[in-house]
């Protein structure tokens, strides 16, 4: 279905001056112009501008950065929670993220490829569409303390564990809400962001602090 400016204005609660920036900044396509002086809007324009005013909003990001962003990855925002997976991605590999190919990954890190795919046998570690960006440095330079600190690997074994189990939830979850139509579609689209990316991390982290203010409270009976 394709919509007018206001139309478009209306649905995504954008400016025309927004929509039209964008638009000029290539982040936007550009509109149908089947007769002179009208003007029509491919409706997953509303969920483009959705996406830069949530990253914009929950992230910082700025429109260079966020421009730099479509340049560099394929969208399909047909609402489909794989659209969500490839956003989540793009988001959780860091704002400023640098892409390594596997050779530089090694060379940054000083490891060899058999540990490489220790890590990844494991789940610790993945490889993206676009190679390991500075996320997967960060996290392997953990794992490296980690050993060097003799870490039992149990820990990362329950992360592993508990992880592939939320996912699927979240999948099934995910998939089920965007088929509701008693939710309006942004709203939805936004709740799994919001679950996964603010409530997830913040129920786990304090849980954790929950769990070691009660054993303080234990050790000092």
């Amino acid at each position: 279905m394709a919509l007018k400016m206001k139309e478009l204005m209306a649905e995504s609660d954008e400016s025309k001056s927004t929509i039209l920036f964008y638009i000029k900044e290539g982040i936007l396509p550009e509109p149908q112009k089947p007769k002179p002086n009208v003007h029509l809007y491919d409706e997953s324009c509303v969920q483009i501008l959705k996406f830069i005013k949530y990253l914009q909003h929950n992230f910082s990001y700025s429109i260079s950065e966020i421009k730099s962003i479509f340049q560099d990855n394929n969208f399909d925002f047909d609402g489909s929670f794989e659209m969500m997976a490839s956003s989540l991605e793009i988001i959780s590999g860091g704002r400023d993220s640098k892409w390594y190919s596997k050779e530089d990954f090694l060379s940054q890190l000083g490891i060899d490829e058999a540990t490489l795919a220790s890590y990844q046998s494991k789940g610790y570690l993945f490889e993206r569409a676009k190679g390991f960006s500075s996320k997967e440095v960060e996290v392997a330079q953990i794992l490296q303390r980690a050993e060097v600190l003799g870490l039992d690997c149990a820990l990362l074994d329950a992360y592993v564990s508990d992880a592939k189990v939320l996912a699927q939830k979240e999948n099934e979850v995910g998939s089920k809400l965007l088929q509701d139509d008693a939710v309006s579609h942004d709203a939805r689209y936004e709740l799994i962001f919001d679950l996964v990316l603010t409530l997830k991390p913040y129920i786990f982290n304090m849980h954790t602090v929950q769990a070691h203010q009660d054993n303080i409270k234990k050790d000092n009976k």
